[in-house]
């Protein structure tokens, strides 16, 4: 039986990375959800999860940006680091933000707030690292990485590395209203 109690940090940020991965790996072992999915920009988070050897039988997928948000042809993160994450048998999810893409050039061109905006704002009531965990298990699901409404555990965090965990059954960014979140296993004060 998996625990029942939240971790709460004091502050967040990427000093929580290695404690938010160890309850997250720890749930999942207890749970007997066998699918995570990790939210790295630059590959600091990913470079975390690479040297765990607790890992076995679980399937791990890295979301990073979409190529092409910084510069034609650019990604934050390195293509060496990409491959060795794929040999290590991670999978790797680039994808445009599913909480704001397309809809963040419009408001930024013409002002105004929309709908897509207002679900991410909303999120962020309860941290920026809920809204990265909503927002990358749509695009996993969108990829084909994690099959919609089966439990995952999303891990997110707050500007660098993790510090939120959640259980959570996604659905594509075409349905993003049909993800529940089901737990939290570990978030900031905030």
């Amino acid at each position: 039986m998996a625990e029942n109690s939240i971790t709460y940090f004091d502050t967040p940020g990427h000093m929580n990375t290695d404690r938010t991965l160890d309850l997250a790996i720890r749930y999942a072992r207890s749970s007997n959800i066998r699918k995570i999915v990790v939210a790295s920009t630059k590959g600091d988070t990913a470079k975390s999860l690479m040297g765990r050897s607790d890992l076995d039988g679980l399937s791990v997928t890295i979301v990073t940006h979409a190529f092409g948000q910084t510069g034609p042809g650019s990604n934050p993160m390195p293509n060496d680091l990409r491959d060795e994450l794929r040999k290590k048998g991670f999978e790797l999810c680039s994808a445009a933000h599913a909480l704001s893409g397309a809809e963040r050039s419009l408001s930024t061109t013409f002002g105004g707030v929309y709908p897509i905006e207002i679900i991410a704002h909303t999120l962020r009531m309860f941290g920026q690292g809920m809204k990265v965990c909503v927002e990358i298990a749509a695009m996993a699901t969108d990829a084909g990485l994690v099959i919609g409404g089966e439990p995952i555990i999303a891990i997110g965090g707050t500007i660098r590395g993790a510090d939120t965990a959640a259980v959570l059954r996604p659905a594509p960014s075409s349905k993003i209203l049909d993800t529940k979140v089901n737990r939290i296993i570990c978030m900031p004060i905030e």
